[in-house]
């Protein structure tokens, strides 16, 4: 079967399941208390869940407005959005394969940036729309399947996905990039692929405590995954080199209420070549070149509960990235936040965050350009199960990094919903 036709397959498999059961859905389609906006089907979903299948269908909309910004007037407002179609296939229950499962997901993403098209946000580091870029395309986002050995201790993942699902992972909660997601994939972005792109990858992963375990992976680098009607690119042709991850990962329960926490180190090398930059530009190609290597901290804890009760409270969290001052314009980079969720006992799943992000270029090649602040507060309304609404407000310190950079307001909506 050739690429085309497996493309067309996958997407006329999903497109049949999702309208074949469109029409035929419960009557609590709509319910505020059901985890999907369209129902559970007459039952047939949770019967296709217990059964291994588990498809999912979700949309993520934002929309950025310029409010005011130092030096320029425009006040532009623009919206982007992605669709991503799924199935998680329990493979011990369908085929009797113990301690194995599989994943496909399919993404689109449509719409304009407005740091991309807003004159004040003109060389903008971060996104203050991160649903937007990698190109809006149609795109195989996963397609991997996953064994467990040893009693579950060691975990074994192949096929095709993004490093930042394993390694340097990280909530996408926040609208600005410099919030959301994986760090690394957003400043050595040249190599290093977030969602929704895929290449090959492996991934070994072993439990050494129940508390603590190491991972591994190597991740195809193929620039050729990057363009515009090659999203469903299966070949190796363009492969340049690896991304080659390592993560040591601890996810304790502090305290006597148990509170969850998550706390990763990691470092990454690329077999690839990055040219070593002499200032502003790479070099020649007589110039030696170098390889992209770098390091991470994450770190989340609960901090309180709300009156005893542990899903509600105030948490914090930190990310710290550093990279080959040699190879890469972005040195290193820190964000912090906190998050209370449950702050009203009328509604009790709703959150309110505050994040702050430093971005640092580098000083021995980028003299005319320093940092970038990027901050942002959101009200999380968990209108429905399956219906949340960030309304946010950003500010983005000294645009681009330079030292007399715009400093702009920008107001967003960001909704997540499950079909």
């Amino acid at each position: 079967m050739s690429i085309s036709q497996l493309s067309k397959a996958v997407y006329t498999c999903l497109a049949a399941l999702l309208l074949a059961n469109t029409a035929t859905h419960a009557a609590d389609a709509f319910s505020t208390e059901n985890p999907w906006m369209l129902g559970d089907w007459n039952g047939q979903r949770t019967q296709l869940q217990q059964q291994g299948y588990d498809f999912s269908f979700g949309y993520t909309g934002e929309v950025a407005t310029l409010i005011d910004a130092k030096n320029s007037s425009d006040h532009g407002t623009e919206y982007a959005d992605q669709f991503a179609i799924g199935a998680h296939l329990d493979l011990e229950k369908i085929a009797g394969w113990k301690d194995t499962e599989a994943q496909i997901t399919v993404t689109q993403r449509n719409g304009r940036n407005l740091s991309n098209t807003a004159e004040a946000l003109d060389g903008h580091l971060s996104s203050v729309q991160e649903v937007w870029g990698r190109g809006q395309t149609w795109r195989l986002t996963d397609f991997w399947i996953k064994k467990k050995f040893l009693d579950q201790k060691l975990d074994v993942k192949v096929g095709r996905f993004g490093e930042g699902e394993d390694f340097n992972s990280f909530d996408c909660d926040f609208q600005n990039l410099a919030l959301c997601g994986s760090q690394v994939g957003n400043w050595v972005g040249d190599q290093w692929y977030n969602w929704p792109v895929s290449q090959w990858a492996a991934r070994v992963k072993y439990n050494v405590t129940p508390e603590i375990f190491t991972q591994v992976g190597v991740y195809e680098y193929n620039p050729e995954n990057l363009e515009r009607g090659k999203g469903f690119n299966l070949s190796t042709d363009g492969s340049k080199g690896a991304i080659i991850p390592a993560e040591v990962v601890w996810t304790p329960k502090l305290g006597e209420q148990k509170l969850p926490g998550e706390y990763r180190a990691g470092y990454y090398y690329s077999t690839a070549d990055a040219k070593i930059f002499d200032g502003v530009t790479p070099q020649d190609e007589q110039t030696q070149n170098g390889h992209h290597h770098g390091g991470w901290i994450v770190a989340k804890q609960q901090l309180t509960s709300h009156q005893g009760d542990t899903s509600r409270g105030l948490s914090g969290f930190v990310n710290v990235t550093v990279h080959d001052s040699k190879t890469n314009q972005v040195s290193d980079m820190q964000n912090i936040g906190l998050v209370y969720k449950g702050a009203m006992d009328a509604r009790p799943q709703d959150e309110i965050a505050l994040g702050v992000a430093r971005i640092h270029m580098n000083n021995d090649v980028l003299g005319n350009r320093s940092e970038e602040v990027d901050a942002e507060i959101y009200y999380g309304i968990h209108a429905t199960n399956w219906l949340t609404i960030r309304p946010n407000l950003q500010y983005v310190h000294h645009v681009g990094a330079y030292k007399d950079g715009e400093n702009v307001w920008v107001g967003g909506i960001k909704f997540n919903t499950s079909f």
